[in-house]
């Protein structure tokens, strides 16, 4: 990464310009790493709770058990997504109302070295998280899966980071944790009944199939039930999965777009 100077009286300081800068956001990532590891309630969240909610659907449906086969593989990438996208929205705008932004993009810290320092940073508890609710669906809770558990793993770790780019970007458009919060409504929600996951997207309305073709947990669901139906990697699963890490890339670079350094 290049950098300009900018001259205020006899001080400078430097302006970062050009491309990514590794070591910055790698420096990034490790800080935010630190603040987490003294947050134990956030990290519980992150990584427990799709885990805890999945155990418990599977004995919700513990008298049928084809249903959780049906439903538990797409509910192992939408768990993480939410999960996902709440913590990392609240987290981000605490950053924003402490005055932490501030202070790092008043250093020679792009706002595209800051947001690929958090996405890498979530992104690691992302794959422990998806790691984990994988494992414990597939050979805890018995999810019967006709192709690979870890196609599986892959389609949940995409919709992980799906959820924290969806966050850090929500957040710039939040003046406090409650309406951080607030957007789950208008953006995961709707997402949520529109993705397949209660009824075939082709016997909707055909209005609301066309919205549901371009929500990625729409491509998240469909990814999921490729893997449930066909032993081996298909076109369609291929598809979906790039879909989704595309759609997480665009919202990363809205989110680097739209980054304040301070909350109104």
């Amino acid at each position: 990464m290049s950098t300009t100077t900018t001259t205020t009286g006899t001080a400078t300081t430097p302006t970062p310009t050009g491309a990514l800068n590794a070591s910055r956001t790698a420096a990034t990532a490790a800080r935010v790493l630190r603040q987490l590891r003294h947050d134990p309630r956030t990290i519980a969240m992150m990584i427990l709770i799709p885990c805890v909610m999945l155990f418990l659907l599977r004995y919700v449906f513990d008298g049928s058990p084809r249903t959780f086969d049906n439903i538990g593989a797409s509910l192992l990438g939408i768990f993480p997504l939410i999960t996902m996208f709440l913590v990392t929205s609240i987290a981000t705008l605490r950053e924003r109302t402490s005055g932490t932004l501030e202070r790092l993009l008043a250093m020679p810290l792009g706002k595209g070295d800051l947001i690929a320092g958090y996405a890498l940073a979530f992104g690691t508890l992302a794959i422990i998280q998806s790691a984990l609710a994988t494992g414990l669906a597939v050979w805890f809770l018995g999810l019967d899966v006709t192709g690979s558990p870890w196609l599986l793993l892959l389609v949940a770790l995409l919709d992980a980071l799906l959820g924290t780019a969806l966050g850090l970007f929500v957040s710039a458009f939040a003046a406090s944790e409650f309406q951080a919060v607030q957007f789950m409504p208008a953006v995961i929600f709707p997402q949520l009944l529109l993705c397949g996951l209660f009824t075939p997207r082709d016997n909707m309305h055909p209005a609301l199939e066309a919205i549901s073709d371009v929500l990625p947990m729409s491509y998240a669901v469909d990814g999921m039930n490729e893997v449930l139906k066909h032993t081996d990697m298909t076109a369609n699963f291929v598809r979906d999965a790039l879909i989704v890490a595309g759609c997480a890339l665009l919202v990363l670079g809205l989110g680097a777009a739209t980054l304040r350094r301070r909350t109104a």
